[in-house]
């Protein structure tokens, strides 16, 4: 690990003008690429205490060996050579995006003698006109099937095209009227690409000049009394318009923007955008990822926008552009999308009407994407596999943990101390086996005391219920011993033939924590004779993993699978014990707003909320449904009423919140928690 000041240039010598800057490692590779309005401002802020960095910014700034810079004229060239850089480099601590699947376009050769329609995937080539890109291929022959029959575009390969000059005969499409057959010289190389450009003019969207035109010719033939002529007319405009509703109108007809959203969590983002062109979405399209660098949205705004419009031509960045977030400052990414199209490029947030509704659709296309990559990773078997075997090798265990627990503790400023158990078998969430525990020994803000009265009580249930197996199975040893099967003791209850709440141990016990987590855990363990079970810590922030009586953490790489498990396992906890606190904090706001009622004691302050469900339809209800609870008499109800009636304002908003939370407490083990507030853990 590199000491930052060993490599810190003298304040004097860094310039202070725009510029890009790039710190190297020991062995001279590019690591972290950067640009700044004054690099020696922006540079000195890396060189500061090393405990005031960013954790991800301390790790890159103590992993690199030198930096240097290079000094530009605006913000806008830094913008570009970075973004240059980045391409070049591939930097390990800069925002890596990757796409999450390959995505169509239908492409227009114009750089051809005859251009041709096609498919085309991967990166942009010169010369070519790409619309889209689509979900899936097959929409994109649909809508070019149907198109054909207006504009006869070549569609084939370059092998049947020339083979069909061979022997002076079109292919199929040819004869059937899809295609105007320039190889055999049906039509003249600039009446082709005429067609080509006629075609291309409708997908980017101006579609109505186009119909308008065949519909007045429709009329004319009409007229002229040429049915015939009329009626392919009529087919062709059939045909636009069935392609046209292919895409759904979102916004006003002459609107071309392009709509970005953003779904993150402390590891991962996802980027959706949508290609807004005439008003109607003609593509779509999705990144996800690694948040290796220490990034708001607006920085992952900011990435995105490179990566989308950094190798385009400049007609694929339309006039407006939609995003969640504004980079500080714009102005330097504006101009450099202006730049890109050659005309103003509006940058902005949509705050109401219909591209506001727009930028809704398309976060929760991001929230779904980003839901559906975890998802894939963790039900994948080979990759389980992969990340049990890369963890027992991490941690020198003998044999993959095929059970991991994982605890966390929660609390607010000290109070409501709660901790949750969640179980992963196999590399998947085992819900049923989710366990809470509410702190009763004492309360404050110490995690390590928690930690240790939580494993201590968990294992000394795994005890207690090991010795009542042992105890029924020396009774019935001699009816065991004849059955083939064995005794059918030990995890599961003879009684009610399940298993026992804490019957199963685990391989592997998790701490949501570093050190002195890791070593109360351990302590808890041995002190119950308890040494056939690992135990490790996963610390936030850094994701170090520590083991007990360790000086120094396992460093897994970041594109461990088993680092990505052990991260799961660890939100997962947080999750579980967020909500938990949560709940119980609700249900004391609840409880408090009936305090004022003289004479009525917690239990029957729980029996009206239990009866009413919740605060907010407690305070509707008339004096006589009160009474219909049991314990309460009109006297009481009458107290109730008087109370909730006096009570703040703000204590409905607030109860409706937390009803909300405990609905969804009852769910607990099935949906995702909301985003954790800072001053809870």
């Amino acid at each position: 690990m590199a000491d930052p000041s060993s490599y810190r240039p003298q304040p004097g010598q860094i310039p202070d003008s725009p510029g890009v800057y790039k710190f190297r490692d020991e062995h001279g590779r590019v690591i972290y690429v950067g640009k700044a309005k004054s690099l020696r401002q922006r540079l000195s802020s890396y060189f500061q205490d090393l405990a005031g960095l960013h954790p991800r910014t301390r790790t890159m700034v103590t992993t690199a060996a030198s930096v240097e810079w290079t000094v530009v004229t605006t913000e806008v060239e830094a913008l570009q050579l970075e973004y240059s850089w980045i391409k070049e480099f591939d930097p390990r601590f800069n925002v890596k995006y990757r796409d999450d699947k390959s995505y169509p376009s239908l492409a227009v050769t114009m750089g051809e003698e005859f251009p041709r329609v096609q498919v085309m995937r991967g990166p942009k080539r010169r010369g070519v006109r790409y619309f889209g890109p689509y979900a899936h291929a097959w929409a994109i022959r649909e809508t070019v099937d149907l198109l054909l029959r207006v504009f006869p575009v070549r569609t084939c390969s370059a092998g049947v095209f020339r083979r069909s000059q061979q022997i002076g005969r079109p292919c199929l499409l040819g004869y059937i009227g899809k295609c105007s057959a320039p190889c055999v010289g049906r039509v003249t190389a600039e009446e082709h690409r005429e067609l080509a450009e006629e075609f291309c003019d409708f997908m980017a969207g101006r579609t109505g000049t186009y119909l308008r035109r065949l519909e007045r010719r429709m009329q004319d033939a009409a007229a002229e009394m040429e049915y015939e002529k009329a009626a392919r007319l009529r087919d062709d405009i059939e045909a636009l318009k069935r392609a046209m509703e292919k895409n759904a109108v979102v916004l006003a007809d002459a609107t071309d923007a392009d709509v970005i959203a953003v779904a993150e969590d402390d590891l991962e983002a996802a980027v959706q955008i949508f290609h807004v062109r005439a008003g109607r979405v003609r593509g779509q399209r999705g990144w996800v990822t690694d948040k290796v660098e220490a990034v708001d949205t607006a920085g992952l705004v900011e990435h995105a926008l490179q990566q989308l419009y950094g190798e385009e031509s400049g007609d694929a960045v339309p006039k407006e552009v939609l995003v969640p977030a504004l980079p500080e400052p714009v102005e330097p990414l504006a101009q450099w999308l202006t730049g890109r199209r050659g005309s103003n490029v509006s940058l902005r947030v949509p705050q109401r009407g219909d591209k506001r509704d727009l930028m809704a659709t398309v976060q929760r296309n991001a929230q779904q994407a980003l839901a559906l990559h975890k998802t894939k990773r963790a039900s994948d078997l080979t990759t389980r596999s992969r990340a049990l075997e890369e963890i027992a090798e991490a941690l020198d265990l003998e044999s993959a943990p095929l059970r991991i627990e994982c605890f966390d503790i929660s609390h607010l400023h000290g109070e409501d101390v709660v901790a949750s158990m969640v179980v992963f078998e196999d590399g998947l969430a085992r819900k049923s086996e989710y366990r809470r525990f509410q702190i009763k020994t004492f309360q404050g803000q110490d995690d390590v005391r928690a930690m240790h009265e939580v494993v201590s009580r968990r294992f000394r249930r795994y005890l207690r219920e090991m010795q009542k197996a042992g105890e029924w199975q020396e009774q019935d040893a001699a009816d065991a011993r004849e059955d083939a099967e064995g005794p059918v003791g030990g995890p599961i209850d003879p009684d009610t033939g399940r298993p026992r709440k804490f019957a199963y141990p685990p391989q592997l016990l998790v701490v949501d924590g570093g050190q002195p987590q890791v070593a109360a855990a351990r302590r808890a363990l041995d002190e119950l004779g308890i040494e056939d079970i690992a135990v490790c810590g996963l610390a936030k922030r850094l994701e170090e993993v520590w083991l007990p009586g360790e000086d120094d953490p396992v460093i897994l790489p970041r594109t461990s699978e088993g680092l990505y498990l052990l991260q799961r396992v660890r939100d997962e906890a947080h999750r579980f014990a967020i909500r938990y606190q949560r709940g119980k904090r609700g249900k004391a706001m609840k409880a408090g707003a009936l305090d004022a009622v003289a004479g009525l004691g917690e239990a029957r302050k729980q029996a009206l909320l239990k009866h009413f469900g919740s605060l907010k339809r407690l305070r509707a209800a008339t004096v006589d449904e009160i009474c219909e609870v049991p314990g309460i008499g009109r006297k009481t109800a009458e107290a109730v009423v008087a109370a909730l009636a006096q009570a703040s304002p703000a204590v409905p908003a607030v109860n409706t919140a937390t009803g909300e939370i405990m609905e969804d407490e009852l769910a607990a083990t099935q949906g995702t928690a909301p985003a954790e507030r800072g001053q809870e853990r």
